[in-house]
């Protein structure tokens, strides 16, 4: 069945390319950044046994209004 359009893959967390703290700072500044990504750094903070300040300023932004 020939699809009818083509999408580029979603970004996707890669642990080798920044620090978390690093991605998960760039994730909190952008307004762009999807709440799959979000949650997707907050699992790998959870595993990684994060810091308390990260995970409170991850969860502030997954629950922020999106007009905020």
């Amino acid at each position: 069945m020939p699809q009818t359009h083509s999408a580029a893959p979603a970004p996707r967390f890669v642990p080798d390319a920044k620090p978390l703290p690093e991605q998960i700072a760039e994730a909190i500044g952008s307004r762009s950044t999807p709440l799959s990504q979000l949650l997707r750094l907050m699992a790998a903070l959870e595993a990684e046994g994060g810091d308390a300040v990260l995970r409170l300023q991850l969860r502030a932004r997954i629950g922020a209004p999106l007009d905020a």
